[in-house]
């Protein structure tokens, strides 16, 4: 593999697994120093002793102070900040008319409150090394769901976010992009496979081949591939690349 990040150094947050924790590995496989942020000190620690140079800080970037901490602990730990990749947050699914306050209230906390206090945080580094910021948003952000209004709208400001970041990027010498994820292995996918194969008696793959014909698309993505989008975006053959929404979705989002 090109080691094309030799010499940089990244912080990942939602790295204790899933899409975060794929980033983290592929950010290091290609030679970036990466600081890895969660909630799970154990989990963090154990993944990150396994990466060459990697770091862990536990931090709960729902919490006002979260971000600043974990930007502060990486640059403490490698001298600098080049890239920051927000991968944390996920979102409760229902109906929207039960959907409590407390679920809306988590799902703006993590996800883009954390998201823009990490970018804020990190911007004076990112502008300092010329490097770049990549927000992993979601296909729901463009495809609207009834039962996915706060993942759906959480999403969709997260776009905006990009859209407007990049544009004081240009500025100060930072790349801002985003990835839209379509429906990918993570536990919580292979959660819902699960409780599909126990409704119609069917085995697992049974189960995702059905969730996946309902989605429109052929097959489910990896995490891995998110990570090798995450990658070529925060790297040198993106140098051009700017505002740009990247949907990885196998082809579920029909739109112009």
């Amino acid at each position: 593999m090109n080691r094309t990040l030799e010499g940089r150094t990244a912080l990942v947050s939602g790295a204790s697994r899933g899409i975060g924790l794929a980033i983290a590995r592929r950010l290091a496989a290609d030679g970036a120093r990466v600081m890895l942020v969660a909630r799970s000190a154990a989990v963090l620690e154990t993944e990150a002793a396994a990466l060459p140079g990697a770091a862990a800080f536990a931090t709960d970037l729902t919490q006002p102070e979260g971000a600043g901490r974990a930007v502060a602990a990486a640059v403490a730990e490698f001298g600098r900040l080049d890239l920051l990749v927000h991968s944390a947050g996920a979102t409760q699914r229902g109906d929207f008319l039960t959907l409590p306050d407390e679920a809306w209230a988590d799902g703006y906390a993590l996800k883009l409150f954390g998201g823009m206090r990490l970018c804020r945080a990190a911007w004076p580094h990112l502008a300092a090394a010329g490097g770049a910021a990549v927000l992993i948003a979601g296909i729901g952000g463009r495809l609207a769901s009834a039962d996915f209004t706060i993942g759906g709208s959480v999403n969709a400001a997260l776009i905006n976010l990009t859209k407007a970041l990049a544009d004081r990027g240009i500025r100060d010498g930072v790349r801002v992009n985003a990835i839209n994820p379509g429906s990918i292995r993570t536990d919580r996918l292979t959660g819902r496979i699960a409780t599909l194969a126990r409704e119609r008696g069917i085995d697992a793959e049974a189960a995702a081949g059905a969730l996946a014909a309902d989605a429109g698309v052929a097959r489910f993505g990896l995490p891995e591939e998110i990570a090798a989008a995450a990658a070529f975006l925060a790297g040198p053959d993106a140098s051009y690349v700017q505002g740009s929404i990247l949907d990885v979705d196998g082809g579920w989002l029909r739109a112009v």
